[in-house]
């Protein structure tokens, strides 16, 4: 009887299939599935589902049967759409929940249809409800047992960075910098952030992680002075959370990340706009110059801007400006 259940199609009433409970995928898009919708409603479902055979007791004492779908819900949620009342169904006899699990996960991975959080998702039910090592589930998929360990990773993330990477608001190749920050979440905030708002690319999100993390081992513990933490403050407050203050024995520094060009001359850009447009205006007319037009000897350097400390700290005024040249 099971093999013929097996190598069999039947109809059944589409109401009378029920979700699978072990289905990993969570987002259906509208628009893929009304596509499809209007496919079922003129050619029909072309691919049966798979299903268990479910039987239970009624209230009156007789047998109800049920049908639980194991693969298949996008084509039971476009058949319903669609209007249909029957849809193909092969049966499968004696599936274990663990097997369930393992045939839906299957067959979304090979449609390509779970998104990373689903997927890990799914490889966690594997590993927490059914005891499977990651050797055990990379085998079942047809993958490594590294790639099975580095989707679950996925999961340490912050929710608000897991809700992104589940819309495809970021791509799973951002993940590898934000879990080089995993130790260092004000960071990694900040990262994800930028990675959002300013769509940097995956390589310059591993080159700025990579950053941080070198800076914070080499930085040096120094004690707290008050008016070093008011000025990285203002600045901060001025040019973004990546401007770092550090003083030394004799002096110190002011350090300015940035992601690229663009980000830099920005900051340029609310430190001295006037004098930084008046430069570049006078930089495009001196290469606009043909060789007959510039016809002098004199060598001229760029305005260099220097930051000079104020004695004592003021709240309209943090530091002064002043140029020079050679």
């Amino acid at each position: 009887m099971a093999e013929f259940y097996s190598n069999s199609i039947f109809w059944v009433e589409t109401d009378k299939v029920r979700p699978n409970p072990y289905q990993p995928r969570r987002e259906f898009e509208e628009g893929p599935l009304r596509d499809l919708s209007e496919s079922i409603r003129q050619y029909g479902v072309m691919q049966p589902l798979t299903v268990s055979r479910v039987e239970y007791q009624k209230d009156d004492g007789g047998i109800a049967v049920e049908y639980e779908l194991i693969a298949g819900e996008r084509r039971l949620r476009a058949s319903r759409l669609a209007g249909l009342a029957q849809v193909p169904v092969i049966i499968r006899q004696g599936d274990t929940p663990q097997v369930k699990l393992e045939l839906a996960i299957i067959e979304n991975l090979q449609r390509a249809d779970l998104n990373p959080v689903e997927r890990a998702h799914a490889f966690m039910r594997l590993a927490s409800e059914f005891k499977l090592q990651h050797t055990d589930i990379g085998k079942k998929i047809g993958r490594s047992r590294e790639y099975v360990s580095n989707t679950l990773r996925i999961l340490s993330l912050p929710e608000e960075i897991l809700t992104a990477l589940g819309q495809g608001k970021i791509s799973e190749g951002h993940t590898r910098p934000l879990l080089m920050l995993i130790d260092r979440p004000e960071e990694q905030m900040v990262l994800f952030k930028e990675i959002m708002s300013k769509k940097v690319t995956v390589r310059e999100a591993e080159r700025a992680a990579r950053n941080i993390a070198v800076d914070r081992a080499r930085k040096v513990p120094r004690s707290a002075d008050p008016e070093i933490a008011i000025f990285e403050a203002r600045l901060q407050e001025l040019l973004g959370e990546r401007v770092r203050v550090e003083q030394d024995v004799i002096g110190g520094r002011v350090t300015i990340s940035f992601m690229n060009p663009d980000e830099l001359r920005s900051f340029v850009e609310q430190i001295h706009p006037a004098d930084n447009q008046e430069n570049m205006e006078s930089q495009e007319q001196e290469n606009s110059k043909t060789p007959e037009q510039d016809n002098t000897n004199q060598i001229v350097l760029e305005e260099i801007p220097v930051v000079a400390p104020v004695s004592q700290p003021d709240d309209s005024d943090l530091y002064s400006i002043s140029s020079f040249s050679l």
